[in-house]
């Protein structure tokens, strides 16, 4: 694998990490919403997260994330990188390797 390519393994691994753990290693701050009641999912927890100076609303159900605020979400960890970084794929796998995910 060279340093800037992205193997198979680890897009699958990132892929399916859960946006929770994610947002929690990416953020500068990141705090969960204990008041917050799922509708759709159980499983769905709501935070509180700032990365870069800017302030996120997350919904996390699992390797999904939507931000509340701007009304977009996605799947995987590189898609909520990018989102919360306002950057590309190769700077967001940059950030997921350098956080040891």
């Amino acid at each position: 694998m060279g340093r800037q390519s992205v193997d198979n393994s680890a897009l699958e691994r990132w892929r399916n990490l859960d946006s929770a753990h994610v947002l929690g290693v990416i953020a500068d701050f990141a705090k969960r919403d204990a008041e917050y009641v799922p509708t759709k999912s159980a499983l769905s927890t709501r935070w509180h997260a700032t990365v870069g100076g800017r302030d996120f609303e997350i919904l996390c159900t699992g390797a999904k994330f939507l931000d509340t605020r701007a009304n977009k979400g996605g799947g995987g960890a590189v898609d909520l990188v990018m989102h919360l970084t306002d950057s590309d794929f190769k700077a967001a796998a940059k950030v997921l390797r350098s956080r040891g995910l």
